[in-house]
């Protein structure tokens, strides 16, 4: 154990570079100016992402869409997959102060507090910028919210679209308001929440590495649509991001003294509700594991909107193809939850005190293609079921 950071000179020098470097290039004001420019009218007709990131790419709703829905399909592909991140960097705000806090009575601290002060306005700046493009887009195209929501406190289920209830969301609240309790005042929880940031950041690190390319590889940068431009700026504060939960969650915890049993099953429980956030995969949007049956109403709502203007039989006969048989959009998806899988294990194979079952990813291991379409028929049967009760007692 080490009593002072600066005794560490090499982790210390890891923070001082990753700080200066996020400092120096710094991309709230550009987002701020992006934003104030963006008009849907002016970008509505174009890509917002590479192709296969729209939203049920793969799928028979792409394979039959028309140009011109196949663009839209991709715009809300930006919509709905920033509006998850939404929900995530209001609970990172909130856990980026109570961690903290619970690092203020160590010395020589101060240069992780200050990492989490830039990192935490940024993710404001972000949260703003994704809220009000995807608030105009859906006003313009829907004349309502669709992926879009009120904002919510960080003690709300950050996965928007789960398999949860009302008693599940309870529970996970009292869950996140202990976690905050108890790391506020545990320098080693404190440190560990970096472990759960930095799986949750890497999925999102190997997503949104290709969204940003959209805007990276764009002909005329000066001219590609502002919504991608967001997103390569969001990438690189996000790559900083990264940085940071690993640095401190696989370097500086090295300078702390092992964990207690208690601390070691608080860091544990952490990272298998990060497996069970993480279990499923999605037909609809590749790269978020969201629970589709969650999703449901939404796609309803879309098909059934003037994009696609098709009747109630069409749209459940369509929904029923592209949630509960195979396509390529779903073996996409699969892939990605794989390749998430295999690069949270590299990521957390070196921490000693987590347990085989998180070292191997096991939960998330258990879920396979067959598992999901079984889920889906079951589902979407009763979604069926219940759309015509609904509509019963209307």
């Amino acid at each position: 154990m080490i009593d002072r950071l600066l005794d560490n000179s090499t982790t210390y020098r890891k923070l001082q570079i990753n700080y200066q470097r996020n400092k120096q290039h710094d991309r709230n004001d550009a987002i701020e100016e992006a934003v104030a420019k963006f008009s849907y009218e002016n970008c509505k007709h174009e890509y917002w992402n590479p192709e296969e990131f729209s939203l049920l790419y793969g799928t028979p709703l792409w394979e039959q869409s028309s140009p011109q829905q196949r663009v839209m399909l991709n715009q809300l592909y930006w919509v709905a997959y920033y509006s998850q991140i939404v929900s995530a960097e209001i609970a990172t705000i909130f856990f980026n102060q109570t961690s903290a806090t619970g690092l203020y009575a160590r010395e020589d601290f101060r240069l992780i507090c200050d990492t989490l002060d830039l990192e935490s306005a940024q993710e404001r700046t972000h949260i703003h910028a994704f809220r009000t493009i995807a608030k105009q887009v859906e006003q313009a195209v829907f004349g309502e919210p669709i992926f879009t929501y009120p904002m919510r406190t960080p003690f709300t289920e950050t996965m928007v679209y789960a398999d949860t209830n009302a008693l599940k969301n309870w529970w996970k609240k009292i869950q996140l308001q202990y976690f905050g309790l108890i790391s506020a005042n545990n320098t080693f929880l404190a440190c560990q929440y970096f472990t759960v940031r930095g799986v949750r950041t890497l999925n999102g690190k190997l997503v949104q590495h290709k969204l940003s390319n959209y805007y990276q590889q764009h002909p005329d940068r000066d001219a590609a649509p502002i919504p991608a431009k967001i997103s390569y700026y969001h990438f690189l504060d996000e790559s900083f991001h990264f940085n940071s939960s690993t640095i401190v969650s696989q370097d500086v915890i090295h300078c702390l003294a092992p964990p207690t049993a208690f601390e070691s099953l608080i860091a544990n429980l952490g990272v298998w509700g990060c497996q069970r956030d993480h279990f499923h995969f999605s037909a609809a949007i590749n790269g978020i594991f969201w629970y589709d049956p969650a999703l449901y109403g939404k796609i309803y709502r879309v098909l059934r909107s003037p994009i696609f203007n098709l009747t109630d039989k069409a749209t459940k006969d369509m929904m029923r193809r592209c949630f509960t048989e195979e396509s390529e959009g779903l073996h996409r998806s699969y892939l990605t939850h794989q390749e998430a899988m295999e690069s949270y294990k590299v990521y957390v194979e070196k921490l000693d005190y987590l347990w085989q079952r998180n070292r191997e990813m096991s939960l998330m291991a258990s879920n396979s293609m067959s598992q999901y379409l079984a889920t889906q028929k079951i589902a979407f049967q009763r979604f069926e079921r219940q759309y015509k009760e609904d509509l019963y007692h209307v």
